[in-house]
């Protein structure tokens, strides 16, 4: 059987007022500007495409599980102020993830977590294929598994 599921970056709405923040304000907040030197290296959470050598990032600390439940989480993201939504057709997987040793974290519709694994990025579909395939999986949380820091959500479509 195949699993039908989508994936989504950070919502817009939820990066925005980040952008226009004065370097005062951004260190008051913890906000780091930095600029991309390397490619892949500054994978933006936004758009979910890796930021290009000489591109402006910010580094913010994003709440990027907001469950109640003991697995509520927050970390470190990149984003690039400047790149729009990413809007992924169902069952299409960003070019980022490929390239990445990758943290999957599986949760249930409570936000408990019910399985997780780590792997590299090219076998991340067929890992998909079979989390999906446990009933209690709602959605996935995607990690980089070196640093940890979170990558997007991917939902189950359907039953």
């Amino acid at each position: 059987m195949q699993y039908d599921f989508q994936v989504s970056g950070i919502p817009l709405r939820d990066l925005a007022p980040f952008a226009g923040l004065d370097e005062r304000a951004m260190a008051q907040q913890g906000i780091k500007r930095m600029i991309a030197d390397a490619r892949p290296g500054y994978p933006c959470r936004l758009s979910l495409e890796d930021a290009e050598v000489g591109e402006e990032v910010l580094l913010i600390t994003y709440e990027h599980h907001k469950s109640n439940s003991p697995y509520r989480a927050s970390g470190p993201v990149f984003f690039r102020p400047n790149a729009r939504q990413a809007k992924l057709g169902k069952n299409e997987l960003p070019e980022m993830l490929r390239h990445r040793f990758l943290s999957l974290r599986v949760y249930n519709a409570g936000g408990m977590m019910v399985d997780a694994r780590t792997l590299q990025g090219r076998d991340l579909e067929a890992a998909l294929q079979e989390l999906l395939s446990n009933p209690e999986s709602a959605y996935i949380h995607v990690h980089n598994a070196g640093p940890g820091c979170y990558n997007c959500r991917i939902d189950r479509i359907g039953p």
